[in-house]
């Protein structure tokens, strides 16, 4: 007999669109795989209302939305729960769409036309925090990244006495995090686990009072990271 008490949580999944008919089917394929649609939304106030009260570990988000567009209801919610994933689901492949829901907090960004099992990979490794794009899309959000970097910022100064030092695992898993591997790659790398990998990032992130892996991987390449 299976442990059922043993298992882990479903994830649990929002889906934020104002097509009615897509929304649903949307849904309906997370929930039939297994995942916890624990709500949906058709506009931009409503999605942020409805997530805020719920509290889903994942957003599924169109960007183009009545009421208040997807960026926005991204920056909100992830600032307001930095633990919040956001996946973009939009049928919009423009580069500065993509750029700027990343900027937003958004954690991946996905072209509709994608496959029912590549929508259902991209929720669950979003899920863990890993970076998920449509091919394609990874190496100009990396490129802006980089942009980024090249402009003068406040940032954190460890160089100060009394400033938080990275352990060396640490900050062997944020230059791999700057060169743009995602979660699983730098646990096959290091021969470690997915979770030890997520555990340092956190502890990462929480010394240099940072919030989400953008800033984390501008950081990394201020400081020349992911050159080593």
């Amino acid at each position: 007999m299976t442990d059922t008490g043993s298992q882990q949580a479903p994830i649990r999944v929002m889906v934020v669109d104002d097509h009615p008919m897509w929304r649903d089917a949307v849904a309906r394929d997370l929930a039939a795989s297994g995942l916890e649609v624990v709500a949906t939304a058709g506009d931009g106030e409503q999605a942020v209302r409805r997530a805020r009260a719920v509290g889903p570990d994942v957003l599924v988000l169109d960007l183009n939305l009545p009421a208040k567009p997807g960026v926005q209801v991204c920056k909100e919610l992830v600032g307001a729960n930095p633990a919040l994933r956001v996946l973009v689901l939009s049928a919009s492949g423009e580069h500065a769409d993509v750029l700027e829901a990343v900027k937003s907090g958004a954690t991946g960004y996905l072209l509709k036309s994608a496959s029912t099992e590549e929508l259902l990979d991209a929720v669950r490794r979003t899920a863990v925090g890993d970076p998920v794009f449509t091919p394609g899309l990874a190496g100009l959000v990396l490129g802006e990244y980089r942009r980024l970097a090249s402009e003068p910022a406040p940032a954190p100064d460890t160089d100060q006495p009394g400033a938080p030092q990275l352990t060396d695992r640490e900050t062997e898993v944020l230059r791999l995090v700057a060169k743009g591997l995602s979660y699983k790659q730098i646990a096959e790398r290091l021969v470690i686990s997915h979770r030890t990998v997520q555990n340092h990032v956190q502890n990462t992130l929480g010394k240099l009072q940072l919030h989400n892996r953008v800033e984390l991987v501008r950081y990394a390449i201020e400081r020349g990271l992911d050159d080593e």
